[in-house]
């Protein structure tokens, strides 16, 4: 069963352009894991708003696994501890367009897997 997460990350003072340079380099492994970015957008990241939000998607939950523990990733981990103050991550589903309207859709499917600052 595939897993799509919805990725919120704060950027430590001033690192806005480090945040972005850290997430480019780990996104780019999501492929070799089956994973996909399927939306990548920022916001100012003014007044506690997360500066990116990303909707990402697995093949499955050990695929994300895999992708956490991949040693290229983890081998930036100080490059992540200097930009990013904060990560949410929330397990969602993706609602399609043909569905939109019916309230249950809204809220089905979503649950919070982690919070925490770094």
């Amino acid at each position: 069963m595939s897993l799509t997460l919805c990725v919120l990350l704060w950027a430590r003072p001033g690192a806005d352009d480090a945040l972005v340079a850290y997430e480019d380099q780990v996104l780019a492994l999501l492929p070799g894991h089956g994973g996909r970015v399927l939306q990548r957008a920022r916001s100012s990241g003014a007044d506690g708003l997360p500066l990116e939000v990303q909707l990402l998607e697995f093949p499955s939950a050990a695929a994300h696994d895999a992708y956490l523990t991949d040693g290229r990733r983890t081998s930036l981990a100080a490059e992540r501890d200097q930009a990013i103050a904060k990560t949410q991550v929330i397990d969602v589903e993706v609602i399609h367009p043909s569905r939109l309207g019916a309230e249950d859709d809204l809220h089905s499917g979503v649950r919070r897997l982690d919070t925490g600052d770094r």
